[in-house]
C-alpha cells in the first residue's frame, strides 16, 4: 500500500467538495487502505479525509488510539443529522496544514449517520473529542478547512506562520 501525498494549503484541491461514494468495490477498499496507511504514517495522524490527497470521495478514516492497539473507523457519505446548541472551544491541528494548533468552537454533541467501508449503514452519538475530530474531517469533505473557521487576523496569522515554516524547511 503506498503512502499518498497529503495536499497542503493553500492547494486549490483541498477547497472542492466531494462526490458521495456509491460503489463500494475493491477498488474503493484499496483507496480505503491507502487512506489509512498515509494516517497511520504520519505521527500526528489521528484522521485524513480523501480530499486531502486529490481525491474527491466523501471518506473519511479515523483512529485517535495512541498505542499499538489501532481502533480505525471509515465513514463514508458521513452526515450529521442532529446537533447539539451547546459549543466548546478546543485545539485543532491538520496534517494539511502542517505545524500549526489552533482553537475551533465546534458543536459539543453530534449524531452520525454514515456507511462503514462495506456499505453497512451506522448511525451513532458522541460528545466526545472524537465528535471535533469527526467535524473536522467531515469539513475536508466539503471544502473546509479548520483555518477557515477562524477569524481573519488568526487566519492572517496562521498563514504568515504557515510561510515561515516552509521557507525554514527550505534552508
Amino acid at each position: 500500500m503506498p503512502i499518498l501525498t497529503i495536499l497542503e494549503y493553500p492547494d486549490p484541491k483541498l477547497k472542492q467538495k466531494s462526490e458521495e461514494v456509491a460503489d463500494f468495490g475493491k477498488a474503493f477498499q484499496k483507496i480505503v487502505d491507502d487512506l489509512f496507511e498515509t494516517m497511520y504514517h504520519d505521527p500526528h495522524g489521528i484522521g485524513l479525509a480523501a480530499p486531502q490527497v486529490g481525491i474527491r470521495q466523501r471518506v473519511v478514516v479515523i483512529d485517535m488510539t495512541a498505542n499499538e492497539k489501532k481502533q480505525p473507523i471509515c465513514l463514508v457519505n458521513p452526515v450529521i443529522v442532529e446537533k447539539s446548541s451547546e459549543l466548546c472551544e478546543d485545539f485543532e491541528g491538520c496534517l494539511s496544514v502542517p505545524g500549526v494548533y489552533e482553537k475551533v468552537m465546534r458543536h459539543k454533541q453530534i449524531k452520525v449517520e454514515a456507511f462503514d467501508r462495506h456499505g453497512k449503514k451506522i448511525i451513532f452519538d458522541d460528545d466526545t473529542y472524537f465528535a471535533r475530530c469527526i467535524q473536522h474531517e467531515m469539513d475536508h469533505i466539503d471544502g473546509i478547512l479548520f483555518i477557515d473557521l477562524l477569524s481573519s487576523l488568526k487566519r492572517h496569522r496562521v498563514i504568515q506562520k504557515l510561510k515561515k515554516i516552509r521557507a525554514q524547511k527550505h534552508l
